[in-house]
């Protein structure tokens, strides 16, 4: 098959999404976060976890790798695919988030511009200003087992903007 064949060309009428990645990196029994800088123009000020977009010569999982060693000098072991989200907020493109976890060896990490990082006891992330979706996804994926399959979630929002959760039937949370 060549490459015409796939049909990529064929957007009129279709949704379109930007993928992007989602990495939440633990050291013993806490999470490494991110407080967004307020430069930024998607969550300033509040706490996510790493990663970014993915390129063109990538796939999700080389591309978590990357935007975690980009954002924090670290190499990281078992990581895993956790949930694919499918985000429709109502534009003409969506996102497309693969969300992972990896495990670090080492706590000293890097600055960037992105941010400052954070090493947040897992107990302790609900008294942070988190982005709206981490209180209900990262307990689900930091408890995940690693040979539990991927949540796959559908992500919208009310006619109040109040971000709207539907877990395909293969939830395992």
């Amino acid at each position: 098959m060549g490459a015409q064949e796939q049909g990529a060309d064929a957007t009129q009428g279709r949704w379109l999404v930007i993928p992007r990645t989602l990495c939440f990196v633990t050291n013993g029994g806490d999470v490494l976060l991110m407080k967004r800088a307020s430069h930024k123009r998607i969550f300033p000020n509040r706490y996510n976890g790493l990663g970014g977009h993915i390129e063109r010569n990538e796939d999700p999982y080389g591309s978590a790798r990357r935007e975690i060693a980009e954002e924090t000098g670290l190499t990281v072991r078992d990581l895993w695919l956790r949930a694919v989200y499918n985000i429709d907020a109502g534009q003409a493109t969506g996102i497309m988030l693969f969300v992972f976890t990896a495990v670090s060896d080492r706590r000293d990490v890097t600055a960037n511009d992105e941010g400052t990082l954070h090493w947040i006891p897992c107990d302790e992330i609900s008294r942070y200003d988190l982005v709206e979706d981490l209180p209900i996804i990262l307990p689900r994926v930091l408890a995940m087992r690693d040979t539990d399959p991927p949540l796959f979630v559908h992500v919208s929002y009310d006619t109040n903007d109040v971000m709207q959760f539907q877990f395909s039937e293969n939830d395992n949370g």
